[in-house]
């Protein structure tokens, strides 16, 4: 018993002594402050052994730039006031006082340092982030202070992920034991950081048993972020393919029901980008307060803005060149290079940014290697928002009907009194407002640019072709498969190669079944 309280009472002593040691004192704040880099980095490593709210003050400050020296003296700026970083109490600061100079290596210790600091917060998610970045540095330096926070760490996700990290820096440890210990461990941090942790130590890796166990383990992590990637490729490619529903849902209408080959389709869904970017522009200068609601105003201003082009184009235009397919086809691409450089002429040749709204931004990290933005599954349910919105219109409503009606037997529906140029005028502004919407969708993914549409127009046709002129069913399957196949084929093949295969699908598709994946049914099919 009389050893038992003797080993207790050396254990307190022990600990008071080295807390004593290594709180911050005025000649640790002096080594933090002065000489070269290597010595202010190799006191920032010291300090950092035991850090306590003084260390974690005085950093921080350094990081802000709020920091003067006088000689030996050091001095803390807060609130226009001068504090000795020891003691906390405010003191004297002479005029002669100089800045503190931290260049880049500096500033990056002090950050990684502050994130390492965050071990010890009170707040369990602040620990959870220090220690994921801690996962992907590991760094011998960091080891005390993990180990101090691994004592008195109660939150098991945190505790696990603190684990992880230790084994991350153990794993270049100079002993054989800590060093198979550590690979065995990782196993479970199923990340691309540790693949490469791993390889590094394993290409300088003597012990057999250890190489073995790191080789092991990598066979393990690389067989779960298999299963990411290709979750990821069939995301990615229902991704792509909703975006080409977008984009060929108007040309589903005016290719597919009204026959109208209209090349400038795509400078269609440019003039909805642009739009959505005007309205974004006048929101930040205007309403800086309701920023992130701006996309509600760029919606129906995008459809309503390309709906208006097409409107004219229809009327001055396209009316006269009905049952003229290759006339039709010139004149729309004539319009595409006029609408292309009056944007230049506006605008500038440059592309512009488009920026998200806050709730766009970021995304949903499911596995280590798989992350969904919002901004791609909000253009998915976008997609299919308007996919529902137009089979709605088309087959429920008064304008839908006539819409039908006119593309079946245009003699018959003018025969009982259905004003068939105005149903065209009408049809083509829709078709183009729908383009408008793709573009507004697009502007959330990318730069807007003058060359915005001749990326997609090709695809779309493609989607439209094998879907199945005038069917929406045969244009949503087409354009998720084509979207799917895309991405598939890109992991395997390369995006070039990819692309070429798409193609002659298409090409051997179009010989076998000329009429798509639906063919139309009815008189429609025999006209």
């Amino acid at each position: 018993m009389t050893r038992f309280l003797s080993v207790v009472l050396a254990s307190v002593m022990f600990w008071t002594f080295l807390g004593s040691t290594y709180a911050l004192t005025p000649e640790q704040s002096r080594a933090l402050t002065h000489g070269d880099v290597d010595s202010r980095i190799t006191a920032l490593q010291q300090a950092l052994a035991a850090p306590d709210e003084k260390t974690a003050a005085l950093l921080q400050a350094m990081a802000d730039d709020a920091v003067k020296v006088s000689g030996p003296q050091v001095f803390v700026i807060r609130d226009g006031k001068a504090f000795d970083p020891a003691t906390g109490q405010e003191v004297a600061m002479p005029a002669s006082a100089e800045d503190v100079i931290n260049n880049n290596r500096m500033r990056g210790e002090i950050d990684s340092a502050l994130s390492a600091l965050q071990l010890l917060s009170p707040d369990v998610v602040k620990r959870i982030d220090a220690v994921k970045l801690m996962l992907k540095e590991p760094d011998i330096t960091k080891l005390p202070m993990l180990e101090k926070a691994l004592s008195s760490e109660a939150d098991n996700a945190a505790k696990a992920l603190m684990l992880l990290a230790r084994a991350a820096i153990m794993i270049n440890s100079d002993k054989s034991q800590e060093r198979l210990n550590a690979a065995k461990a990782l196993a479970q941090n199923q990340t691309p950081d540790t693949v490469l942790l791993l390889n590094q130590r394993l290409s300088q890796e003597d012990n057999k048993e250890v190489r073995h166990q790191i080789e092991s383990s990598l066979r393990t992590i690389q067989s779960a972020l298999g299963f990411g990637e290709k979750l990821g490729a069939l995301f990615t490619g229902i991704s792509l393919g909703s975006i080409l529903l977008l984009v060929a849902l108007g040309l589903a209408i005016t290719y597919g029901l009204m026959g109208v080959i209209n090349m400038a389709h795509g400078e269609l869904m440019m003039i909805g980008a642009y739009a959505t970017y005007v309205v974004q522009i006048l929101f930040r200068q205007y309403l800086p307060a309701a920023f992130d609601w701006y996309l509600l105003v760029a919606v129906p201003i995008s459809f309503l803005s390309a709906a208006l082009v097409g409107a004219v184009l229809e009327r001055l235009v396209l009316k006269h060149l009905y049952g003229r397919p290759l006339e039709t086809l010139l004149a729309t691409w004539g319009i595409s290079l006029v609408l292309m450089q009056s944007v230049r002429s506006l605008f500038g040749a440059q592309n512009v940014g488009v920026e998200n709204p806050s709730w766009m931004s970021g995304g949903v990290q499911l596995l280590s290697n798989l992350s969904l933005p919002y901004n791609r599954l909000v253009i998915i349910g976008f997609a299919l928002f308007v996919l529902l919105g137009m089979a709605l219109l088309i087959s429920k409503t008064r304008l839908g009907l006539f819409v039908r009606g006119v593309t079946q037997n245009r003699p018959m529906a003018s025969a009982l009194g259905v004003h068939t140029a105005r149903i065209d005028t009408y049809a083509f502004s829709l078709g183009c407002g729908i383009a408008g919407l793709a573009g507004c969708a697009l502007s959330q993914i990318g730069n807007v640019g003058p060359d915005l549409g001749q990326n997609y127009i090709v695809d779309a046709f493609m989607v439209v072709v094998l879907g199945g002129v005038g069917q929406l069913a045969g244009t949503v399957y087409a354009a998720i498969g084509l979207g799917l196949m895309n991405k598939l084929l890109e992991g395997l093949a390369g995006a070039v190669l990819a692309k070429i295969a798409v193609l002659v699908f298409i090409i051997i598709f179009i010989q076998k079944r000329p009429q798509g994946l639906f063919a139309m049914k009815g008189r429609s099919a025999e006209a």
